[in-house]
């Protein structure tokens, strides 16, 4: 049997599994799905898949051939790899002339060559849609015109980024949501958590394996995460002025959480067989990490001290407060998507809890504090703000500010009847 790894997305790994078994994969397939989904597993299941030397091509991938391994260990020869780098975490151009390792042109130069072994040349290109437009337009020389025995695969958690030229040359996969259950049992078959801990990592990933994969190997994050969610829930007993004082703070918890993530799934792929080659751009170039996160500004309430803002905030997390001003507007447009999905999973808790709930709360961790809040709030109140969170998802995805979309999803969180 074919030893794929992807999990809880069987109709996406049936596309991929037939085309392999078939032989007939597209030149380029479009990998849609929410970030943490699993798209960039699924593409190294096409690239094991299609590299796989046994015998039996209905055994593909074996795991166990010289190809198998070295796929695993990240340097075989046909397997190229982009992502994004830098600051402002773009997939890079290159060099019109001399374009450096990890850039589309680069990357284009190389699948010109001929494949190393067999007849496949595998291409992932990783959150494709960080590819700006002058990337995407030299890459669709390569998608109208692929040398023989290329396929490409773009990831992508926001096709809509993508040029319709770009799209149009592919061949979409959807992926989804993985049920909590598949991401239980696969933090147990991958030996980072045991059954209580699994169940408890599978509740913070929002039905993204990558996210609970993380979360398993950084216990600040969970801790992050956790503190947030608390924070939320504190601010439904709190008022209008509280709350907008509040703002600074959690996007800047929501931004070093997506941060300490970001680093521990890179962390993981290049520890964990799937290190990025030189040719496809190793871990992003200038990524920061733990001990070069740009300085914290805590939150800056009028009258706080001020070590809130300063040192202090640092040793606290945070990264929001007088730097805001000076972080990209992406960065703070993704924190705040951040704080939104976790927000969302919070308002429906509070839903289920007010209707009398219990075994279908993700956050059993909180259910004391959950049946008591929702016992406070108007009727139908945390339904009614989780469609105001989706226009406001909406909305930032198309460059919304992000501050004030935060400000009037502060407003319009509910209030608690008994608020302090």
């Amino acid at each position: 049997m074919p030893a794929w790894r992807t999990r809880g997305q069987p109709a996406a790994l049936a596309t991929v599994a037939g085309a392999v078994s078939a032989g007939t994969v597209p030149h380029a397939l479009l990998l849609v799905g929410p970030q943490g989904s699993g798209k960039t597993t699924l593409a190294l299941d096409l690239a094991a898949g299609l590299l796989c030397s046994a015998a039996d091509p209905a055994e593909r991938p074996c795991r166990a051939c010289a190809a198998c391994r070295r796929l695993d260990h990240g340097n075989h020869p046909d397997l190229h790899r982009l992502a994004p780098s830098g600051p402002g975490r773009q997939v890079k151009i290159g060099d019109r002339l001399a374009p450096e390792p990890g850039t589309v042109r680069f990357l284009i130069h190389e699948l010109a060559l001929a494949p190393a072994e067999g007849r496949w040349r595998v291409a992932i290109v990783e959150e494709a849609d960080r590819l700006n437009e002058d990337a995407q337009n030299a890459l669709l020389k390569l998608l109208e015109e692929p040398p023989a025995g290329t396929v490409l695969a773009l990831c992508a958690a926001d096709e809509d980024a993508l040029l319709p030229t770009v799209r149009s040359r592919c061949t979409r996969v959807r992926l989804g949501r993985v049920p909590r259950e598949a991401i239980e049992a696969m933090l147990r078959e991958e030996g980072l958590a045991d059954a209580s801990r699994a169940s408890g990592l599978a509740a913070l990933s929002d039905g993204r394996p990558g996210r609970a994969r993380a979360f398993a190997a950084a216990p600040e994050a969970a801790l992050l995460h956790d503190r947030l969610l608390r924070e939320l829930l504190d601010l439904v007993r709190r008022g209008r002025a509280e709350r907008l004082a509040a703002a600074a703070g959690l996007l800047g918890d929501a931004e070093r959480l997506e941060e300490l993530l970001e680093e521990t799934a890179a962390a993981s792929v290049e520890g964990a067989g799937g290190e990025l080659p030189e040719i496809g751009a190793g871990r992003p170039a200038g990524a920061r990490t733990r001990g070069s996160r740009r300085p914290a500004g805590g939150r800056t309430a009028e009258g706080a001290p001020p070590e809130e803002a300063t040192g202090e905030a640092e040793l606290d997390g945070r990264a929001g407060g007088p730097n805001r001003d000076r972080q990209a507007p992406g960065t703070r447009r993704r924190a705040l998507l951040a704080l939104a999905g976790l927000w969302r999973g919070l308002a429906r808790d509070l839903a289920v809890a007010a209707r009398g709930g219990r075994g279908e709360l993700a956050h059993l961790d909180l259910l004391e504090e959950l049946v008591t809040t929702a016992a406070d709030l108007p009727p139908g109140s945390a339904a009614d703000f989780t469609a105001l969170l989706a226009e406001i998802e909406r909305a930032a995805e198309q460059n919304a500010n992000p501050e004030l979309a935060l400000d009037v999803l502060l407003l319009a969180w509910p209030r608690a009847a008994r608020a302090a």
